[in-house]
């Protein structure tokens, strides 16, 4: 099945009762729509944004970034942080998400590492953590690698198997070659041999060339952040949506803002009410509801759920729905360079290291990473944030330093675990509302020390590895207590005992036999850095088992046409 073709643009009345309302559309939603309309149900996927196309996609840095063409709006949708639960919550942006037909999938920068091993068994092979909830996912690296590989050749990622030693097993190689090494790559990878380190060729959900009917990476540069104008990004919006599309059983009903999943008397979900365009108030019903809104709209929802049946939330009688929240670490060591590097082409990132991805316990601390080469910036960003310490602010020879230093510059950056703290959540602020009237996400957060201790040690390996490149100049901040979430996972964990988990290995929650959760939520750990592609892998191994579930009459009496 290729990713273009015409798309039919099929319509459900509200009232008529669907199979599934998937809330989201997303790396997990927009699997979850494709599987399960291809298997012969009819489905109703709500976005709250917009459902753009690759004609709507601009390089402007203004609008895109600034204006946040694709992403959350915090003045339409505020939050709220604090450091600990004894703390006022103060309004300030702490949250970034897609927003749009295609989720984060459609502006992020496309790595896509899988988990290793030790990221589904931390807990028994390191031990308890102090401070942390660190335990065990309740599946293995093995029961999700066909997952895995299911991602790989369905969406399209550009990769080499085999190119690193510290790589978990495999059953298939990449479907696509690994796109051309850029000017940091080269630099990375001649250095980390110099220190005897083991770069290989990025993973990465870009098409290094045609594939499906779709056309390779023309090299634009206008990657993360941006959606992309080719359709190289294998976003969900470019592949599985238009799939789910054709098969005519489902709608994608954009702009749809939902705020609550209604239960009734038997503790069953019977569908999702939600906002049009238009602010008005519409309810979809459906004999199940699968939530794939992200790790932090995902508890956020439930919380807003509540009802007398649910007291606490819906989904909660552990009382962890939003506990367990989980952002990665992450810290940079930047450099400038005698020739021009001119970055700004092309894909983000074109190698990686994983030496680091499991630290030694000797050094006392619980975690690890990985480290790549890149250059990200726009030319605004770069002249608000990346100058060189001690560079003018203003003025000619601020102009000079801008237009010096914006093709001689990259940073090594650091990508790293957040351990599972029960303390750092998303709870629903009880003065902040956003602009339909309901409470605003409230974040709770504080890094782990070993949080920081991980971010520091990733952090003196890239500044070894400039060490023993040619940069002429190099600088780097301390790692700082993170006050901002992009990778949002670990709200609603995943587990076999429902006072300890939201959701068990099927993605069903303990609670209500006909709602599932598949997104960041899920996670039970952090993985280094690089969530993406297990969100997928783990909304493909979901679709087949609520498939089975649904066949098997456990989720009501569905439809199930012959499949086309």
């Amino acid at each position: 099945m290729t990713a273009r073709g015409p798309q039919v643009a099929r319509k459900f009345s509200p009232g008529e009762e669907v199979d599934f309302a998937i809330v989201g559309s997303g790396a997990a939603g927009g699997v979850l729509a494709r599987e399960l309309s291809v298997a012969g149900f009819r489905v109703v996927v709500l976005e709250q944004g917009p459902h753009l196309h690759e004609q709507d996609f601009q390089h402007n840095e203004y609008r895109t970034l600034f204006r946040g063409a694709l992403t959350n709006d915090w003045t339409l949708q505020p939050t709220t942080f604090r450091a600990s639960e004894q703390d006022k919550a103060t309004a300030k942006p702490a949250l970034l998400y897609g927003r749009v037909v295609g989720g984060g999938t459609v502006h992020f920068t496309a790595n896509y590492w899988r988990f290793h091993e030790i990221d589904f068994i931390e807990r028994s092979k390191r031990g308890a953590v102090a401070g942390a909830d660190l335990v065990d996912w309740p599946i293995t690296y093995a029961d999700l690698e066909p997952y895995y590989t299911k991602v790989e050749w369905e969406i399209g990622v550009s990769g080499q198997a085999g190119a690193s030693p510290f790589d978990p097993p495999r059953s298939k190689p990449y479907p696509l070659p690994p796109l051309p090494i850029k000017s940091t790559g080269a630099i990375f990878e001649k250095a980390a041999l110099k220190l005897g380190w083991h770069p290989f060729p990025a993973p990465i959900a870009i098409l290094s060339r045609n594939y499906r009917d779709r056309a390779g990476c023309v090299h634009c540069g206008y990657c993360e952040f941006f959606g992309c104008e080719m359709g190289a990004k294998s976003s969900t919006l470019a592949t599985v949506i238009p799939e789910a599309m054709r098969t005519g059983r489902c709608e994608i009903r954009s702009e749809s803002y939902v705020n609550e999943i209604r239960t009734n008397a038997a503790g069953r979900a019977t569908g999702v009410a939600y906002f049009d365009k238009q602010k008005r108030e519409n309810f979809q019903k459906a004999k199940a509801v699968i939530v794939c809104a992200n790790g932090a709209e995902t508890p956020r929802l439930l919380l807003l759920s509540k009802s007398a049946q649910f007291p606490d939330g819906l989904a909660n009688s552990s009382g962890l729905v939003g506990r367990h929240l989980m952002f990665n670490g992450g810290a940079s060591a930047f450099a400038t360079f005698e020739h021009p590097l001119n970055e700004y082409k092309s894909q983000v990132v074109t190698r990686v290291v994983h030496d680091f991805y499991e630290l030694d316990p000797k050094l006392g601390f619980c975690g690890g990473g990985g480290l790549d080469m890149r250059f990200d910036q726009m030319p605004i960003l770069f002249a608000l944030n990346s100058l060189p310490p001690g560079a003018p602010e203003w003025g000619a020879e601020f102009k000079n330093q801008v237009a010096q230093n914006f093709t001689r510059t990259a940073y090594v950056f650091c990508h790293s675990t957040s351990m599972p703290v029960p303390a750092n959540s998303i709870s629903l602020d009880p003065d902040v509302k956003d602009a339909w009237g309901l409470p605003g996400a409230r974040v709770t957060y504080k890094d782990h020390p070993d949080d920081l201790k991980t971010s520091q040690y990733l952090l003196d390996r890239a500044k070894e590895l400039l060490d023993a490149s040619p940069a002429i100049r190099k600088w780097s901040e301390p790692p700082r207590e993170q006050q901002f979430g992009i990778h949002l996972l670990g709200t609603c964990r995943m587990g076999n005992e429902p006072n300890t988990s939201v959701i068990n290995s099927d993605h069903r929650a303990h609670d209500v036999p006909n709602l599932f959760l598949c997104d960041g939520s899920s996670f039970v750990t952090s993985g280094r850095g690089q969530p993406t592609m297990t969100i997928q892998a783990l909304a493909f191994r979901a679709a087949d088992r609520i498939t089975r579930l649904a066949k098997r009459g456990e989720l009501g009496s569905m439809a199930l046409p012959s499949r086309s």
